[in-house]
């Protein structure tokens, strides 16, 4: 279906219409190499090729990106005071509409997802979906075993909050190896502190079947295959 070329490349880009219409008057855009100066030429995505600065624009419906989440940057759209997770999405891949789906506390890191298609998120982050969520949690000492059977029975937090059961493995180093399917409010960290410990540092490594790719450093992040993407619906092994 045939759309008009400046609201196409809105929908491809983080450029709003009017910057759009702008980047065509400004010969910043081609269709099938000839240069366009009119916003309203009709492009087909699927046999047209649109460039915007010599980059090809490729039609996608929706994007989902892996992101290794650094310390220090908030899980949100946009934030007045602090640094975001889209404000460190590199500019090619930025468009209107992306938003991290779920949230990782300021200073816990590893697996973040980043998309622009909101059903995907709502399926990923209902409690009626039971999608496992797993992190590697750094104590502040040697933990118990009989954690791990804690987990199991589920926790109540401290302001009396019931907890589903979940899972711990125990690790070298004090850390743990913690499996949920909720998302409660800093949950992770209530739930080892009303067992007597404070987490001093707090991964995720996986969701699904999603695991973070190890080749991403901290602050990285790539577009998903369609099967990473399928796999999050997958339950872990």
């Amino acid at each position: 279906m045939k759309e008009r070329l400046d609201k196409y490349i809105s929908s491809q880009t983080a450029l709003s219409r009017k910057e759009a219409q702008k980047a065509i008057r400004d010969k910043r855009v081609t269709v099938n190499g000839e240069v366009i100066r009119a916003v309203d030429l009709k492009t087909d995505p699927d046999s047209d090729t649109v460039t915007l600065d010599g980059q090809a624009l490729s039609f996608k419906k929706h994007v989902y990106y892996m992101l290794n989440k650094p310390a220090g940057v908030v899980s949100a759209t946009e934030d007045r005071a602090e640094k975001t997770v889209l404000d460190i999405l590199p500019e090619p891949l930025r468009r209107k509409g992306i938003f991290p789906a779920g949230r990782l506390d300021k200073d816990t890191t590893g697996l973040l997802i980043l998309t622009d298609d909101g059903d995907y998120a709502h399926r990923m982050l209902s409690p009626k979906k039971h999608v496992d969520k797993r992190y590697i949690a750094t104590l502040d000492r040697t933990p118990d075993d009989s954690i791990c059977e804690r987990f199991h029975e589920g926790i109540t937090l401290g302001d009396g909050t019931a907890c589903k059961s979940g899972q711990a493995e125990i690790l070298v180093n004090s850390r743990v190896l913690v499996t949920i399917s909720e998302g409660k409010y800093h949950q992770v960290k209530r739930m080892f502190a009303a067992l007597g410990y404070r987490v001093t540092a707090l991964e995720r490594v996986q969701i699904g079947s999603l695991r973070l790719d190890p080749a991403l450093s901290p602050g990285e992040v790539r577009e998903m295959t369609d099967d990473e993407k399928d796999s999050v619906f997958v339950d872990p092994i």
